[in-house]
């Protein structure tokens, strides 16, 4: 496995990673496996929002209930990460993958076959609970599998792509399973890559034995999964109250408070969940501030972008889908040249920063769409752009998240990165539907609200707002990066990858 090379202090001590023999045989296969599970975990975020009015026709729920479809899956998913991935790193990173996707299955047959809002939203929530199992132990599987650096960065680049790509591959398997099929098999779906991540896990992956040293930290667990449960939900709640309202700050401050004991309770606990070493590393917390920022700038595209395709320029949910393919194919190709080329030449510091300052260019282009813009001569061209500016943030990012990270944190330091995009794209939902809003309601004061070509413009002022906070979180995230990055290639050693316990 890797090692990044720090500057410490003399008192500094390393704790090595134990030898796991030689690499899986089948590894580019495992990658294969992982693959397809964080595809199926990703694309789940978006797959979903697209059929979302022909569920609401179907089962009769209201406008108001609507959101909670989304925020099941994000409250118990974002809540759970941490706990998961330690889960993953005590009892097993093969069992905890094979859990998760039996888990994850089952939920979405169940939403599928629901009859009501009720249990819709409960198996959105049992998704998002078995998610949590799922998505940082295969994450960990990667780290532990790809222990040669050049491999590794490869294989990352995969996994990058995937976790940047997801959300437009949702939204044209949504686009065409709604279309032709029912809203149902944008959930039944699921049982097909379950399926086949399940069959090649069961078959590829190595056995790791629980640690019977540690134990479980369960005030710790219980602190950071209330604090990232009340952040997720205040945030969910600003779309609906006002952020003046107790149900919005009060939500926010609660979670600050409880994240706050958290990291007090860290320092102190004999077996914390998240060891705070994972996190004082530049390199690696300079990663997960990269995957939060990106994870709220990317739903400028996603969301916003979507209701401009469909609504103002009349797209269809497939053609919608189709529209985002140049972005990710653009983002594929980034990820792989940042992964494989860039960083082990000339290190993350000018990378990460030309991203986010690629992703910003792309999201002002955006803001100048209006009625009658083209696709290839306005659209494409910025999409583009953000996909290239995404493909070198995402992948270098989650990769330095855990470089250096010992085999036994290997769970909760993927989980990190996952809570990290997750709780981003909580933030960028509230504060740019918030933000949209606002502008658009801004848009109509003294006109006539029943004017459809008033109701167009006060839209297109809505997305245009949207784009440009959008570009003020990847220009805040150009300058985060620039100042926390360091300089140089991160040095590796084959045989090791400490942790630094400063």
């Amino acid at each position: 496995m890797s090692q990044t090379s720090y500057d410490t202090p003399a008192a500094a001590t390393v704790s090595p990673l134990p030898s796991s023999g030689a690499p899986p045989r089948h590894r580019w296969w495992i990658l294969t496996v992982i693959g397809v599970a964080q595809l199926m975990v990703v694309l789940d975020s978006t797959i979903v929002n697209i059929a979302l009015p022909s569920a609401q026709k179907d089962l009769g729920f209201s406008d108001g209930d609507r959101q909670w479809v989304v925020t099941a899956y994000a409250l118990a998913f974002g809540s759970l990460l941490l706990l998961g991935g330690r889960i993953a790193d005590l009892f097993g990173r093969k069992i905890t993958f094979l859990v998760g996707l039996v888990g994850f299955a089952g939920a979405s047959a169940l939403g599928g076959a629901a009859n009501g809002f009720e249990v819709l939203v409960a198996a959105r929530v049992g998704q998002g609970l078995f998610g949590a199992l799922l998505a940082p132990a295969a994450m960990s599987l990667l780290t532990t599998t790809f222990t040669d650096p050049k491999e590794r960065a490869r294989a990352f680049g995969v996994y990058g792509a995937i976790a940047g790509a997801g959300g437009a591959i949702g939204l044209l398997l949504g686009g065409v399973l709604t279309e032709h099929l029912d809203w149902r098999w944008t959930l039944y779906v699921n049982l097909v890559f379950a399926g086949a991540a399940f069959l090649g896990g069961a078959l590829l992956l190595r056995r790791s034995h629980r640690d019977k040293t540690t134990s479980l930290d369960i005030p710790g667990a219980i602190l950071v999964g209330g604090g990232l449960f009340s952040l997720v939900y205040g945030f969910a709640n600003a779309e609906s109250h006002d952020w003046s309202s107790p149900q919005t700050w009060g939500w926010l401050v609660a979670g600050v408070v409880l994240l706050a004991a958290f990291t007090v309770w860290q320092t102190r606990s004999s077996h914390p969940l998240l060891p705070l070493r994972v996190l004082l590393d530049r390199n690696r917390g300079a990663s997960f501030m990269a995957v939060l920022i990106s994870g709220a700038g990317m739903f400028g595209v996603f969301l916003f972008l979507t209701y401009y395709l469909q609504q103002s320029l009349g797209y269809s949910p497939i053609e919608t889908g189709l529209a985002f393919l140049p972005m990710t194919g653009a983002l594929v190709i980034s990820s792989a040249l940042a992964t494989s080329v860039l960083i082990p030449r000339i290190g993350p510091k000018p990378v990460v920063p030309l991203g986010m300052g690629l992703a910003a260019t792309g999201m002002v282009w955006m803001t100048a769409l209006d009625l009658h813009s083209s696709y290839a001569t306005d659209i494409l061209p910025a999409l583009v752009v953000v996909g290239l500016g995404l493909g070198l943030v995402m992948p270098p990012g989650m990769s330095l998240a855990v470089t250096g990270v010992d085999a036994e944190h290997s769970g909760v330091a993927s989980a990190t990165v996952n809570a990290m995009l997750q709780v981003g794209g909580s933030i960028g939902t509230a504060l740019l539907n918030t933000l949209a809003t606002s502008a658009a309601t801004d848009y109509l004061t003294g006109k006539d609200p029943r004017d459809p070509a008033v109701q167009a413009h006060a839209g297109l002022e809505a997305y245009s707002t949207a784009y440009w906070w959008s570009a003020v979180f990847f220009a805040v995230g150009l300058v985060v990066s620039v100042i926390l990055y360091r300089r140089g290639v991160p040095e590796h050693d084959p045989d090791a990858s400490p942790v630094v316990h400063m």
